[in-house]
Formats: C-alpha cells, structure tokens, sequence
C-alpha cells in the first residue's frame, strides 16, 4: 500500500502507474447545518451561503485536472457537484455507497437533543469507534466498506483518470479513518482540515492515502 507523501516526484511516479486519483470534498453548507441538525440520508439543501461556498470551491478547482465528478446521490452533494460543474464542465455521476452514515431515528434531530436525550447511547459511541451505530442507523465500519467498494469500482471504471469526489463528513472521516488505521474515537487528534480536498490513490495495490488537506477551499 502507498503511503503519504508531500514529494511531488513521488506523486508523478503514482499517476504513471495506472493508477486513478481522487479528491474527496464534502458538500456546501446546507440549511440544516446551520440548525446543527442530524442530516444522515435525509436531504436538506444547500444554504445561500453553502452555495456561495461551491461556486468559490468551483473557482479553486476548474484548473486542476479533474476528468470528471463523482458524488453521492444525494441532494445536498448532487447540488455542490452541479455548481462546481458549471466551472469544471466534466462529466457528473452520481454514486449511492457515497451517502452519508445513516444515522437512523437521531436522524432530522437537533445534536444538543440528541445528546440530551441519549446521553448513554452518544457516551457509548464515543468509546466504541468503529462499531458504534446509532438506534436503526448503520456503523462507521459499514459506510468504510461501501465506500471503499465505490472508489474502488470507479477506479476500475474509470483507469487513469483524476476524479473529484463530492461527499460527506462521516463518509471522508471513515474511509481517512480506516486508511491511518485510527480507531476512531474521540480522543484521538484531528487530522483533516475543515473545506480541504483530501487526495487518494487506487489501483492494483488498492486505496490508499496520496496527501491530506492538499488544496485549501478558502482560498480566494
């Protein structure tokens, strides 16, 4: 497996491998952010602001390479994915294995209640990582496993190519989480910066980490 590495000459010998590369994003602000609300797969759609953020993320990126946009299906990402394509002009699909975590009944719940409500059980996924998965919701380790499937089939389908993968939080947290072999819980560090791209490597040796926080979406 490859591992990170910030030397450019390495990461020139990577792509001449047959390998395909991603960039992973998550989608713009959306109205249900900023309520702090629980989204999961229910859609809430992207905010003036959160729109604002994907035309400026279009702006960043239209000069970077990218052959084509793969998002999750959902519409919060298939909006992001829209505005940033009007300065990519690349070919957009839409993946179901990218949605977010599904987070079952805390689902549509504002995170102060759910907290207040289940303290055990948000007590409980603190300490349990991998496994922890809400009341009817999925677990961490199986939205790495679907959307490690999706990169991967893309890879397949799509050899060579630089892909900007438009998605969310939980899905970029798991798949970086698995890769670094954390356990994900929350006492570990952060490592990923908010509003970066975040770029992968798949290919005959599999998924692995290319650079984190490679490219600041502040930037103006």
């Amino acid at each position: 497996m490859y591992k990170q590495n910030n030397n450019r000459e390495f990461e020139r010998e990577l792509q001449k491998k047959g390998n395909t590369e991603f960039g992973l994003i998550r989608h713009g602000e959306t109205l249900w952010n900023i309520e702090k609300r629980v989204q999961g797969q229910k859609n809430s759609p992207l905010s003036e602001n959160g729109i604002k953020m994907a035309e400026t993320w279009g702006q960043i990126l239209k000069d970077k390479g990218y052959d084509r946009i793969l998002a999750s299906d959902l519409g919060r990402t298939m909006e992001t994915a829209a505005v940033i394509n009007k300065f990519l002009n690349v070919f957009v699909s839409a993946e179901k294995k990218l949605r977010e975590m599904d987070w079952g009944s805390f689902t549509g719940k504002i995170y102060r209640n759910v907290k207040k409500g289940s303290p055990d059980i948000v007590d409980y996924g603190e300490m349990e990582g991998w496994d922890f998965h809400p009341p009817g919701g999925e677990s961490r380790r199986s939205v790495y496993a679907r959307s490690a499937e999706a990169l991967k089939g893309a890879a397949k389908m799509w050899p060579n190519e630089k892909i900007l993968v438009v998605t969310h939080e939980g899905v970029i947290h798991c798949i970086v989480n698995f890769l670094k072999n954390r356990k994900f819980i929350f006492s570990e560090s952060m490592i990923l910066k908010p509003f970066h791209v975040h770029n992968l490597i798949c290919g005959e040796n599999g998924l692995s980490i290319l650079k984190l926080n490679a490219i600041n979406l502040k930037q103006q």
